[in-house]
């Protein structure tokens, strides 16, 4: 059984790793049941301590992930449409995989930006933070991940 709770573990940890860069998938929440999963399946692999501080982790990642765009666009001068447009850049780039999720909210970001009113420059400055607010929030949310996965497998390794 023991066994069995480890490899679940260990799937659920990379899906949550490849859900750290896929929009579409909450990458770190993933890893966080798979941390749940092996603490209550494998008695003492995990310690509570670990465990309080990954959910703790967790939550300010999945918040941060949600401000970020919004800290990120507002600190360039950005407009709501500019938000918009990320969002709606990252959707549509969700379709033309990887290239179109790396592009598709800086365009998404430009154009709404420049639908506000904005002149090309500005346009481009909001942009560029808005492709930045996505590789920050990403890089962290990997980070967190593989963290998550690194504690899950030295468990696994241990029950050996």
């Amino acid at each position: 059984m023991l066994t069995i709770i480890f490899i679940i573990a260990i799937v659920l940890s990379v899906v949550g790793i490849i859900g750290s860069v896929l929009p579409a998938l909450p990458g770190p929440p993933i890893n966080f049941a798979a941390l749940l999963l092996v603490y209550f399946g494998a008695d003492g692999s995990i310690g509570t301590t670990t465990l309080i501080v990954m959910l703790a982790l967790t939550l300010l990642v999945v918040a941060f992930d949600y401000v970020a765009p919004v800290w990120f666009t507002h600190a360039g001068g950005g407009s709501k449409l500019a938000t918009y447009g990320s969002t709606a850049g990252l959707i549509v780039g969700l379709f033309f995989m990887p290239w179109g999720m790396i592009v598709g909210p800086l365009i998404g970001a430009i154009i709404g930006e420049l639908i506000a009113g904005s002149d090309i420059s500005k346009s481009l400055k909001v942009g560029l933070l808005s492709f930045l607010s996505f590789i920050v929030t990403t890089g962290i949310k990997v980070v967190l991940s593989v963290i998550m996965t690194i504690y899950i497998v030295k468990a696994a390794i241990a029950a050996i």
